[in-house]
């Protein structure tokens, strides 16, 4: 028996008796080129502060993806390596791809708590099998059974900050207020993790505190309010060019990227400001403002909770980690939009289609409110990532791949205004924690022999800023995207999509990594990947493609492309429950929508048993948010149908007649005109046996109408479906429902 293996089966585990309370704050979908703190032109007042009195690293590494970033950030290993190659939702069979973190993989956080932490997370979780998000568990994968004895939050890639589907531990919860009373989910999560710090320094001021705080924005849907983003009004209006050349100069000046880094060129499927209609660029132009007050929003949160960290004494023991982002700024808003899903499911849209249903629901000032799920242009995600070409979901290039990362301990840091730029990557923090506290990465946890750590311990640059980089091999791959850093060096291969492109790849069917071109850089003397030196340096390059060939297959990469499965190749495949009929009483609600029927894309048939009132009105059934979904509802007697394909197109069916009062049975088949992804559904709507209405929708939502919302029996408590209920929400059914019948009609 080795002997640390003997240490932890027979010796008590303890801490050092200064051992810190550690904060851990991440923000989603952030960009290098956005926070004033490093030249951007977000007001970062918090990540400023963590920065001024403590220690700034300008080489972070993530993943590209948001969940797989946070899967190695959490466990120290690569994200390929434990099931993690892309977001849980996309999940298949491949060991790379499995959406599922296994007990070998044990979190920093459960090992910590083992040490005598108290732990605690807040806001997103996307670390979770989407079939798994229910009422009903399996609860083995929730943060609470894996290391956080208290969780706060949402089990989803993304959410609206208005009408989040929270949960507390493993119970679904309501948010405590309406948006109309004032409701914003960064504050919520805020508020909710200054709570914890209380009751921790009244219950338990013995021990020390692990904290995970991880906030929806800047994620899409860009949901802030109109104050907020009012305070950036007119910053933008000379576009995304101008606004990457203002940066890459402060960039400079502030000596957070050398003096010879270079800016470098748009991607020629990127769009120059120029070259936008005059009538498109207040569009545009406000998207980005509505962004940047969402991002300064949540910077304003999380220093509410260092503030309170430090009223409650605890800020000079306190390791603040502070990153800017989990992976680059998303391009998923492709040409700017006002429901981002649909680039998840691949429907090609036109600015003119947004622009339209924008103006119908309350032009420029609806964007960032609770009717729409703007995103904005992808251009300026890539202007948001200055100075680099990249943008999330671009593991090939550092706009993907590299975030501005702060680090505070007052106690053990003295600040130095000098960057960190050793190569450190997200699987770092964990080792680095272990580092700090005298850890020994455990070799068994919960009877779970445990795989090694990937990630090392970039501790020794807290004290001295040229210190040695420690992390000397690092592979990237999202999607068919990929590259290897070595030693200072990268290769690089963009893959088989541009995020930003509508619709599906040119050519995806076809393609094989085979037929990808490769790129080199020296980043010791080409800091933003300006000048590719693959033609100069052949040798070079063969020498880095077969190191990334040994780490792919290391970490359980191959298939490279493997995330690609379900989104390109079958969105049929995606994960779905298990059942193929359902029945449903009148007070169910809340149930995730990849874990409810999908009523949106597959044949099927709902019959309501129910009873109804003289004076009927509310909701019988919805399925997803104001975003995108289907709802079916009574309008004053008159039974009413829509299919709200993401806000652009909505499909509504109504009956010519008010229903008859007493007990009714209501039938709603929806079957494929053309059984293909995307294709036009039939909606049949009966009445107690007979046609009441009917109509057809042109195209469905392949994939999914929402990350985080829901099916709801009996009132709408998520986003508003149809806006003919908008102002009634959640529009409680009036009379009795007892029972919904959902059955698959294949």
């Amino acid at each position: 028996m080795q002997e640390s293996e003997y240490h932890q089966r027979v010796e008590p585990k303890r801490l050092p008796d200064d051992a810190p309370n550690i904060l851990i704050i991440l923000i989603d979908d952030a960009g290098p080129g956005l926070p004033d703190t490093y030249g951007g032109e977000v007001r970062t007042d918090t990540l400023s502060r963590i920065h001024d009195q403590g220690i700034g690293y300008n080489r972070f590494h993530t993943t590209a993806m948001c969940s797989p970033t946070r899967a190695s950030l959490l466990t120290g290993r690569n994200h390929h390596r434990i099931g993690n190659g892309q977001i849980a939702e996309l999940a298949n069979d491949w060991d790379g791809y499995a959406g599922e973190i296994p007990k070998s993989s044990a979190l920093g956080a459960e090992v910590l708590r083992d040490y005598g932490y108290a732990t605690a997370a807040f806001g997103k979780w996307h670390n979770t099998p989407a079939i798994e998000t229910s009422a009903a568990g399996p609860f083995d994968n929730w943060p609470s059974s894996i290391g956080f004895e208290y969780f706060y939050g949402f089990l989803a890639g993304e959410a609206s900050q208005y009408e989040p589907n929270l949960v507390r531990n493993t119970t679904s919860v309501l948010p405590p207020k309406t948006p109309e009373e004032g409701y914003h989910l960064s504050e919520d999560l805020a508020d909710d993790a200054i709570h914890w710090l209380h009751n921790h320094k009244a219950l338990e001021p013995d021990k020390p505190f692990f904290m995970y705080w991880a906030t929806g924005c800047l994620h899409g849907p860009h949901h802030v309010m109109k104050e907020w983003a009012d305070k950036y009004a007119g910053k933008f209006d000379d576009g995304w060019d101008a606004y990457r050349e203002r940066v890459y100069k402060r960039a400079i000046e502030k000596g957070w990227i050398p003096k010879n880094a270079k800016l470098t060129p748009r991607d020629a499927r990127l769009s120059a400001w120029d070259d936008i209609p005059e009538e498109e660029r207040p569009f545009q132009a406000r998207l980005m403002e509505v962004a940047a007050g969402f991002a300064e929003h949540a910077d304003v949160q999380a220093g509410r909770l260092v503030d309170e960290v430090e009223a409650l004494g605890y800020g000079d023991n306190t390791l603040i980690v502070y990153i800017w982002g989990d992976n680059g700024s998303s391009g998923e808003g492709q040409n700017g939009t006002i429901s981002e899903l649909l680039s998840q499911n691949g429907i090609p849209s036109t600015v003119a289609q947004h622009i339209a249903a924008m103006n119908e629901i309350g032009g420029l000032d609806v964007l960032g409110t609770p009717k729409v799920d703007n995103q904005y242009n992808a251009a300026w995600a890539w202007a948001g990532s200055t100075p680099y070409k990249g943008m999330k979901l671009l593991a090939s290039h550092l706009g993907g791949t590299r975030n501005p990362m702060a680090v505070r301990w007052p106690a053990r840091i003295e600040a130095d205004p000098t960057p960190r730029s050793q190569f450190v990557h997200c699987t770092d923090i964990v080792p680095t924690i272990y580092d700090v506290l005298g850890i020994t990465p455990p070799l068994v946890v919960n009877g779970v022999t445990q795989i090694p750590i990937d990630g090392v311990s970039f501790a020794n640059t807290f004290d001295d800023a040229a210190a040695e980089a420690r992390h000397k091999t690092q592979y990237f791959e999202i999607m068919g995207s990929r590259s290897i850093y070595h030693d200072g060096w990268m290769a690089s291969a963009f893959g088989p999509r541009a995020p930003w492109v509508q619709g599906m790849p040119p050519g995806i069917q076809d393609w094989t990594p085979d037929s990808d071109v490769w790129e080199l850089y020296n980043l010791d003397e080409d800091w933003t990947q300006a000048d590719d030196l693959a033609a100069a340096m052949p040798e070079k390059l063969a020498q880095l493609k077969e190191t990334f060939s040994i780490e792919a297959a290391k970490n359980s990469v191959y298939p490279i492309g493997g995330g690609l499965w379900v989104l390109v190749f079958h969105p049929e495949m995606r994960i779905s429950s298990p059942y193929r009929e359902w029945n449903f009483t009148g007070d169910i609600i809340r149930m995730p929508e990849f874990c409810a029927p999908a009523l949106g894309n597959r044949a099927n048939t709902v019959t309501i048993d129910l009873d109804i009132p003289a004076n009927a009105n509310g909701v019988l059934y919805a399925l997803g948010g104001a975003g995108g979904g289907l709802t079916c509802y009574i309008d004053d007697g008159v039974l009413c149908y829509e299919y709200n394909l993401f806000i652009i197109q909505r499909t509504k069916i109504r009956g010519s007649a008010p229903l008859p009062a007493g007990a009714a049975t209501i039938t709603v088949e929806t079957s494929y005109v053309e059984a293909r992804p995307g294709g036009p559904l039939k909606v049949v709507i009966s009445v107690n046996g007979e046609e009441y209405a009917s109509g057809v929708v042109p195209i469905s939502a392949p994939l999914a109408f929402s990350a985080n919302d829901c099916f709801d029996v009996g009132r709408c408590l998520g986003g508003s479906v149809s806006l003919d209920y908008y102002d009634k929400m959640p529009f409680r059914f009036n009379g009795t429902i007892s029972n919904v019948n959902v059955r698959y009609a294949t």
